[in-house]
């Protein structure tokens, strides 16, 4: 939710705004205009802590919850074949439970609800967010801007010139 709400806090907040904050000395509206500054950049760095978020979710919270709808089978006697094909499907239906409902709160507490406070809170999401959304932009920096680099080699490939939004500069190399 939070690289979500990162996300669209840079792509909703009136620039103006954060400009004026910024001008009167906020320190995390200074990190949000610099943040939209590059904005390239953090919509990348958005996409990877996502992504990263999504693969942990599912290695952890999926197998967790399988277990815990397993046992549960087993106790009140549901697909209680002790057989190796009982055994199959109370772990296939026990997965299926799992993951119907890790998406569903991935969805809704994960993308959903926070991109809709974002939107309805723009600027305050963006200052809020800000510091210790381009730390973890920092901290990554390298891998964000070789994958940047491919991205833009893959849309250029096609035959389209990648562009980058006016007031922005291109994603360099530290």
């Amino acid at each position: 939710g939070f690289f979500v709400a990162a996300e669209f806090a840079l792509l909703a907040a009136r620039r103006s705004r954060i400009e004026q904050l910024a001008a009167d000395g906020s320190r995390r509206a200074k990190s949000a205009l610099a943040g939209i500054r590059e904005l390239t950049l953090m919509l990348a760095g958005a996409q990877l802590g996502i992504t990263m978020c999504s693969l942990g979710l599912g290695l952890v919270a999926e197998p967790a919850v399988a277990d815990i709808f397993e046992g549960l089978f087993g106790k009140i006697g549901f697909l209680a074949d002790s057989s190796l094909f009982g055994q199959a499907i109370s772990h296939i239906v026990g997965f299926a439970v799992a993951l119907s409902i890790v998406v569903f709160l991935h969805m809704v507490v994960g993308e959903m609800a926070p991109k809709s406070w974002a939107i309805s809170h723009p600027e305050n999401s963006a200052i809020l967010l800000a510091l210790p959304f381009r730390a973890f932009v920092q901290v990554f920096r390298p891998l964000i801007w070789f994958m940047n680099w491919m991205a833009n080699g893959v849309v250029r490939l096609v035959g389209v010139e990648p562009q980058f939004p006016l007031g922005l500069v291109r994603v360099v190399a530290v």
